[in-house]
Formats: C-alpha cells, structure tokens, sequence
C-alpha cells in the first residue's frame, strides 16, 4: 500500500493521530526532505526508516519506491508541508503506483490553500486553485488576465521573493478589488490581511515579508 500523508504546514501539533499511527507502522517513509521530516517523526517519537523523493530524482527514486511496493512493502509518501500530491512531485509516484494497481490511500490532513480560503471570507462553495503564477513577468499579467475572467474564488500561491511584484500586478489587473493574502498559516507569526492589492503591497512595502503566501481573490 501507498500511503499518501498529509503533515503540518507549520504547527507541529497539526498531525492527525491516524497519521501518526500510519507513519510508525509503515515499512518507509518516502521524504520530499529527510533532514525536514526528521524534526517531525523525532517530536513522535517515530523510528521508521526514511528515503529522499524530490524533484530531482522523482524518475529513478520513483521506480526504486515502486519496486518495493510490488515486492509488498507499506510505504508512506510526505512532502515537507501539507498533502503531497499538490505542486511537488508525489503526483509522479502515485500516478506510477495507479498504474500498476497498487492500492494507494490518502490520510488527510492540513493544505494551506484551504485554510486560506476558509480563513477569506470569500465565498467557498465554487473555487480554482492556481498553484504559483509564472516568474516572468508579462507571463504572470497575462495569468492573472485570464483568471481575471473566472466567476469563482480564485486561490494561489506565492513566495516571498515575489508577493510585492506579484501585488503590483495584481493591482493594474484587479485594480480595486478586495483580496486575501495569508502568510505564514498555523506558525507563530501568522497573519491575515485584507483589502484592495495596492494596500496590503504597502504596508508589506514598509516591512519587508517573509513566509509562504497563499491570496484569495
């Protein structure tokens, strides 16, 4: 069996007791970081054996994992933060494990964009999710364009590096509209803002803002 487990986006005490469980007994533990989910098992006490599954090797190490899954191993997938699958490479092994008709099962668990989308106040009931605009910036206008023709709740992600530019351009093309940027979800220093774009880009303008982002228009 393919266990795909969701962990924390932050707050260790985020995990679910089935996820816990499933960890301890599984055969491996497949790690988008092993260094990273070493902080996680070592806070439960979790012993079991683990194995890196990144971008970089998701081709070799993915046939490596399917060839102990045929040979009935129990093996658990779990990316950094939140549910694998979603914008990392555990979408490439669980396709692969689909393929051969190996059972694969989710424990679910935190995913920051739906914390984000509850924690809006926008309306939730009919929603897309974009993952990360492109870097470029005439890419990213262009993306956000087209998203500017949705009728639903749009939701992404964005990275420190470019939450300011990626504001900007999300003034000129939504240029008023009221959005959502939440940093940081379930840690410390969690904080929510809304307003119009061209507020929320100055205030973080004045400090500059670290974290992960997720923002809901």
């Amino acid at each position: 069996m393919l266990y795909i487990v969701a962990t924390p986006i932050g707050n260790l005490k985020d995990i679910t007791l089935r996820a816990i469980e499933t960890l301890k007994s599984v055969d491996l533990i497949a790690c988008e970081d092993t260094r990273h989910t070493k902080i996680l098992l070592d806070e439960y006490g979790i012993k079991t054996s683990t194995t890196s599954y990144f971008q970089h090797n998701r081709f070799a190490k993915g046939e490596y994992l399917l060839g102990l899954l045929k040979q009935g191993k129990n093996i658990a997938l779990v990316s950094d933060a939140g549910t694998p699958g979603i914008l990392d490479p555990g979408y490439h092994l669980i396709n692969l494990a689909i393929e051969q008709d190996i059972p694969v099962t989710a424990i679910p668990g935190p995913t920051a964009f739906i914390d984000a989308l509850v924690l809006s106040g926008k309306p939730t009931h009919d929603f897309i999710f974009a993952g990360f605009l492109p870097n470029r910036t005439l890419a990213r206008q262009n993306c956000l364009k087209e998203l500017s023709k949705q009728k639903r709740t749009i939701v992404f992600y964005e990275s420190y590096h470019r939450i300011l530019a990626t504001l900007e351009d999300i003034h000129k093309v939504f240029a008023g509209r009221e959005i959502v940027v939440a940093r940081e979800l379930t840690k410390k220093f969690e904080e929510i803002k809304r307003g119009p774009a061209e507020e929320i880009l100055s205030s973080f303008q004045r400090q500059s803002p670290r974290g992960e982002f997720v923002i809901v228009i």
